[in-house]
């Protein structure tokens, strides 16, 4: 994706927020606003907000379900008014707000022996990794493997976060699937 289409998805998610915070409305778009076939395209994103460096809201489609455009501004609005873990974002707020999106990849499915092949196909700071078993699913994005950045801490918070034993992981039946994402920011791209 070039630069300026990160910036217009940039731009178009701090729109979407500022739009709903102010008329409660959800921004519609059309192909004449944003012409390049790109934006169309099914694809998975996550929308995450930041104040003063610290998570205010992530929210996001694991799966590709709808055109990526239509995806920034569903999870712009859900990661800055619905995320469970956060008030809703306030007018006062919004000067601080940095966002960044993920571009994800469609997942893959991993297959594994044991632990230890498990922990050799899962790339630190490269995959995003999805695990699930039965109704229990949970994921970090890449960005996670920052504040993680050993395999046995990540899995040990991803099975915690899915609502399951820290040791998941070591589950022959846990599902896993990797992906990777394009992640870009209003400061990276000169925005903040």
């Amino acid at each position: 994706m070039n630069a300026n289409n990160k910036i217009l998805l940039l731009k178009l998610s701090r729109r979407t927020i500022e739009t709903y915070l102010k008329e409660r409305r959800k921004l519609k778009v059309t192909k004449d606003e944003f012409p390049d076939e790109e934006f169309w395209q099914d694809r998975g994103t996550f929308v995450t907000l930041t104040e003063s460096g610290s998570l205010r809201g992530c929210i996001g489609s694991i799966y590709p379900v709808r055109p990526l455009i239509l995806d920034v501004i569903e999870n712009s609005i859900n990661a800055a008014f619905k995320d469970p873990r956060f008030y809703p974002v306030d007018e006062s707020e919004l000067p601080y707000i940095e966002i960044e999106i993920s571009i994800l990849s469609p997942p893959e499915k991993i297959y594994f022996k044991d632990t230890e092949d498990l922990f050799e196909k899962v790339k630190p700071f490269k995959h995003g990794v999805i695990i699930r078993k039965g109704f229990y699913q949970a994921t970090f994005l890449p960005q996670v493997w920052e504040e993680l950045p050993n395999h046995e801490d990540f899995f040990t918070h991803l099975c915690l976060k899915a609502g399951l034993n820290g040791d998941c992981f070591r589950y022959k039946n846990l599902e896993v699937e990797v992906y990777t994402v394009l992640a870009f920011s209003e400061k990276e791209m000169g925005l903040r």
